[in-house]
């Protein structure tokens, strides 16, 4: 997988300040609940797969998103396809699945998509977890996180795509695919305010060559979502911690549901 974590080094710049984790809250006993899987940059709905095996084999419902252009759906890939795209197919997945109370997780780039889900349709959704993923404020483009409004190595953006010249023309699928560069320059809404009342929970992935305080020093994702009261949470891996402990991050997962966000418990209790 190192080309997975080559073509994913970019979200080491999402990474965020110095803040102590969460201690873990009980998960809800034995409730069998929904997850909509949402991956990260270039990739597909085929990286979850042995997480959501595992959450499947404990007796929840899952959803795969691929987001349109990438994995099994990249016969349908532009330089046309946008943030919004992305957003709406993963809207468009639980609209027309009916589905309801959602646990919405989103991984590295999929931050930004459930960013924009969480802005648009909030009722269907029950909590939402970013795994080691970007946290935009209103108005930001994934650019705007790394601190400018283009990519540092623009030699990986070519014809209107971020480029994988490592995946050759006979690579065996699944593997990842070129991807458009509107997804990263589109900013997203984040201003409903019962969005800003839904329960997250931000994780942050930990490689055993570094210690928490120095993943911390670095991530902007992770201070913004500790000034919004949200739950921290980390745990032990690189950047794709779901393919490489998939029943960890399936656990914890499912853990995260009872976490509580502070600045929404403290509004709630002081409200006239």
């Amino acid at each position: 997988m190192k080309s997975r974590h080559l073509v994913l080094a970019f979200a080491v710049s999402l990474l965020a300040p110095l803040a102590p984790a969460s201690s873990p809250t009980a998960a809800p006993s034995g409730e069998k609940l929904t997850f909509v899987l949402v991956h990260g940059a270039t990739a597909g709905g085929w990286e979850w797969k042995s997480t959501g095996a595992h959450l499947l084999a404990d007796g929840h419902t899952v959803y795969r998103a691929t987001l349109t252009g990438l994995g099994e759906r990249m016969h349908l890939n532009s330089p046309d396809i946008d943030l919004k795209t992305h957003i709406d197919d993963v809207v468009n997945l639980i609209l027309f699945e009916d589905l309801h109370d959602v646990v919405l997780t989103g991984h590295s780039y999929g931050g930004m998509v459930i960013t924009g889900v969480m802005d648009r349709i909030p009722e269907r959704l029950r909590h939402v977890v970013y795994l080691d993923a970007a946290v935009p404020g209103d108005g930001m483009s994934i650019w705007d996180i790394f601190g400018g409004d283009q990519p540092r190595d623009t030699t990986r953006f070519v014809d209107g795509f971020m480029q994988v010249p490592w995946v050759g023309p006979d690579a065996k699928p699944p593997h990842s695919v070129k991807h458009s560069i509107k997804c990263f320059n589109q900013p997203v809404s984040y201003k409903n305010p019962a969005a800003l009342d839904l329960q997250v929970t931000y994780v942050a992935f930990v490689p055993k060559d570094q210690s928490i305080e120095e993943r911390a020093a670095r991530d902007k994702s992770w201070q913004r979502a500790e000034s919004r009261g949200w739950t921290i949470r980390t745990f032990p891996g690189g950047h794709v911690a779901q393919q490489e402990d998939p029943r960890g991050v399936a656990s914890l997962i499912v853990e995260s549901v009872g976490d509580r966000n502070k600045a929404v418990a403290e509004r709630k209790t002081n409200a006239p």
